[in-house]
């Protein structure tokens, strides 16, 4: 008998995590940092960006006016600090970078240029001045190609962006159903080796990722089996712990603009935000782009041709936020999952955006 379109596209799935294992870097940590027998977890740094309903960034609140919670229930904060970049730079302990991702493997190759272009007319806001150091990455199917050094002049990452050679083989949005999943395999594998060099380095990192997305590989015709649900469970739990030691932020801002306004796939991806507690409730479509950037306290930015701007809105996340830790309980059982809830009392209608939940493990 053959295989149903569903099938295939679960064993085409899994196939592509096998090929693809976790980083070493990642193992190395996570085996370090989860000995057999622990007598408390590891704190929990959360980074949290409170805005007014206009959503500007509200700066001068104190560690009062915050609560945590995870799975409903409050747990004290044990160490709070404001981070004001325009105003104590020197002063704050925290180190933020910035990376910027150029994803020309989901992105359609007649769109590349403008996208581009548009980043190249961000990274020149300002005579070129960058407000802090920025990490360029360029993301093909055929290789990756990372400006070495961080810098905030925005002229100079232009300058590599222009003289970068993007090969891109005739994988776009456009070509199949294997071609959706081969940018999803080579998608997923660069964000785990991301996540794993991060998590070797010290502070906070916003990872501003201009890209439509990976495709979802989601829906009514799609049907996993309990050994496909537990391999796809395995590597959300793994990503996720990743992003969480790393503290990256994830955001997503997609180039196409307006072009994509009127898709199936930019409000599809709210289908799959909540949380996935066992692999039984597992779907392809909780690894998604825009799933992983709400999920990590980032934003999900679309529907607008001034991608400049969509990028100054991402990278905003690190002019002014706060540093909340909780010493979290130990876990009941492996990779459990816990859902995290921050509120702010001072004024009524501000909002706390932060990651949304993490794995945690006994």
């Amino acid at each position: 008998m053959g295989f149903s379109h569903r099938s295939t596209l679960a064993l085409v799935c899994l196939a592509s995590f096998g090929l693809v294992p976790l980083p070493f870097a990642a193992r190395a940590i996570a085996q370090q940092s989860s000995p057999a027998k622990s007598a408390s977890p590891a704190p929990l740094v959360l980074d949290v960006v409170v805005t007014a309903k206009n959503g500007v960034p509200v700066t001068g609140l104190q560690q009062s006016s915050f609560a945590v919670s995870l799975d409903k229930k409050p747990i004290p904060i044990s160490s709070f600090e404001a981070v004001e970049a325009a105003t104590t730079p020197k002063l704050s302990k925290e180190n933020v970078e910035v990376v910027l991702l150029i994803d020309t493997v989901n992105t359609r190759f007649t769109n590349v240029a403008y996208e581009r272009q548009e980043i190249q007319r961000y990274l020149k806001l300002n005579n070129g001045k960058l407000p802090r150091p920025v990490t360029l990455i360029i993301l093909s199917d055929t290789g990756t190609q990372i400006m070495p050094t961080p810098t905030t002049d925005g002229n100079a990452l232009s300058a590599f962006l222009e003289q970068a050679e993007v090969n891109l083989r005739d994988i776009g949005r456009a070509a199949g159903f294997y071609g959706a999943t081969e940018r999803f395999d080579v998608s997923m594998k660069a964000l785990r080796q991301i996540s794993a060099y991060e998590a070797t380095r010290p502070g906070r990192k916003l990872l501003v990722w201009i890209s439509p997305g990976w495709p979802l590989l989601s829906g009514p015709e799609v049907e996993l089996t309990s050994k496909e649900e537990k391999g796809l469970f395995q590597e959300l739990v793994d990503l996720s712990t990743s992003l969480t030691r790393a503290r990256i932020t994830l955001s997503s801002v997609d180039p196409l603009g307006m072009a994509d306004s009127v898709t199936f796939r930019t409000f599809y991806y709210k289908e799959f935000l909540k949380g996935v507690t066992a692999p039984s409730k597992m779907q392809i479509g909780n690894l998604a782009l825009e799933v992983l950037a709400a999920q990590t306290g980032g934003q999900v930015i679309n529907s607008n041709n001034d991608v400049a701007h969509e990028i100054s809105a991402a990278v905003s996340d690190a002019e002014a936020f706060y540093v909340l830790t909780v010493q979290p309980p130990v876990a009941d059982h492996p990779d459990q999952y816990r859902s995290i809830a921050v509120t702010v009392s001072d004024k009524a209608g501000l909002t706390a955006r932060t990651r949304t939940g993490y794995y945690a493990q006994p």
